[in-house]
């Protein structure tokens, strides 16, 4: 086993880490990172909407919802070139990459010509929008990229700097949006479907149960090794989204179902039992990590004890990986034979504690019984690992209080 974590350290890890840091998972991180507070108004409606169901009159607010999180195709499109130019140090053409962008995906969703205006289907704007709105941004930043340095104008000429701004813009922008116009509406190609039929197969496996249950797996075993997940969100939050706008086709790969409703119960890797054992050590270390971590485990942040004692060890490793196997089994074999409501809202509030975030996102009582479920096996899988790493600590403080 020693071998293989070794390995994983001298070869695979410096790769993981090096994807990591590419330049385009970083803007597609970035642009994520920057829609979540459009995320959580939506996630906020979630549990307001509870109230509708218990005071009389209580107004809708799901309007909220249509216009933050279902527009965050439009703010990706917009986002995505412009902090490509940000990463590029081309500041210049931050705006009008933002703005090519989102004007190409406006063409790509092929608005319809109808009597007295113009029809947008407004479900493309959201998270069934996602993919879409990635390539058209990535296009858009692309040509940018090869116009950053371009200039139709000398260095030393007398023409102001916004003026010289304009025209240099002129060219890309001309492609971006003439690029669209041709597939569009001259060639008239569904752009917008055929995109989508790329990625289906993708949206579609990860549906499936074996789907399932790698995505929660790589989250463990990436995270088991100080690698951060959110190396997948570009993958992973579209999915989600996407799912969870469609859920009345009870679709279970979402970010609800895993982050809020069974899975990571402490955070990534179902931790918080770890945590737990650790307050109630008598080893001192461990005693100490436990304490520290308590308070950030309820609230789903888990990096204290997963850097703390996980990460690259190979005994408290082992019982992660089953966590990302086991706990997602269970948890989509049960909300797949419907003993349990399948969330249906959105609720990105990750570190909404256990078990309040389980009752909000299924307002069923038999989640929290599936809930009860999950932290006993849970426990049951870290219980023998930490046995073994806890007789070492205490091998390690008599050693050390001998010295």
């Amino acid at each position: 086993m020693q071998k293989f974590v070794d390995w994983m350290e001298e070869n695979f890890a410096p790769v993981m880490n090096k994807i990591n840091r590419n330049v385009w998972v970083l803007t597609l991180k970035d642009s994520i990172m920057q829609i979540l507070p459009m995320i959580l108004v939506g996630s906020l409606v979630t549990v307001l909407a509870i109230l509708q169901d218990y005071i009389p009159n209580f107004p809708n607010l799901w309007t909220l919802n249509s216009y933050s999180l279902g527009l965050i195709a439009l703010f990706i499109a917009f986002l995505l070139p412009f902090n490509f130019m940000e990463r590029k140090k081309l500041h210049k053409m931050r705006l009008v990459g933002g703005m090519s962008g989102l004007a190409l995906f406006m063409m790509v969703i092929k608005p319809v010509s109808v009597e007295g205006g113009t029809l947008f289907q407004f479900s493309y704007f959201g998270a069934g929008g996602m993919f879409v709105a990635i390539i058209c941004g990535i296009f858009a930043a692309l040509i940018m990229l090869l116009f950053g340095k371009f200039s139709f104008f000398k260095e030393d000429s007398a023409i102001p700097d916004f003026v010289r701004a304009w025209f240099d813009s002129m060219l890309p922008i001309a492609l971006v949006i003439v690029t669209g116009w041709l597939f569009v509406f001259i060639l008239d190609m569904d752009m917008y479907g055929i995109i989508q039929s790329v990625f289906q197969p993708i949206t579609n496996f990860a549906y499936t149960m074996p789907g399932f249950m790698l995505i929660n797996f790589l989250y463990v075993f990436l995270y088991s090794m100080g690698i951060s997940t959110w190396v997948m969100a570009p993958i992973t939050k579209p999915i989600f989204l996407t799912a969870i706008t469609a859920n009345a086709a009870e679709i279970i790969t979402t970010s609800e179902v895993i982050f809020s409703g069974w899975i990571a119960i402490g955070g990534i890797g179902a931790t918080l039992p770890l945590v737990i054992m650790l307050v109630l050590s008598k080893a001192k270390r461990l005693k100490a990590l436990g304490t520290a971590s308590l308070v950030p485990g309820i609230l789903n942040i888990n990096e204290p004890v997963v850097f703390g004692c996980i990460a690259w060890n190979p005994i408290l490793m082992i019982p992660m990986w089953l966590q990302g196997i086991i706990i997602p089994a269970i948890t989509y074999l049960v909300l797949n034979m419907g003993m349990v409501t399948i969330p249906s809202s959105v609720f990105d509030m990750w570190y909404c504690p256990f078990p309040f975030a389980t009752w909000i996102v299924t307002q069923d009582f038999r989640g929290i019984i599936l809930l009860g479920l999950v932290v006993a096996v849970s426990s049951i899988i870290w219980w023998p690992f930490f046995k073994i790493y806890e007789k070492q600590q205490f091998a390690l403080e008599a050693e050390t209080a001998k010295e």
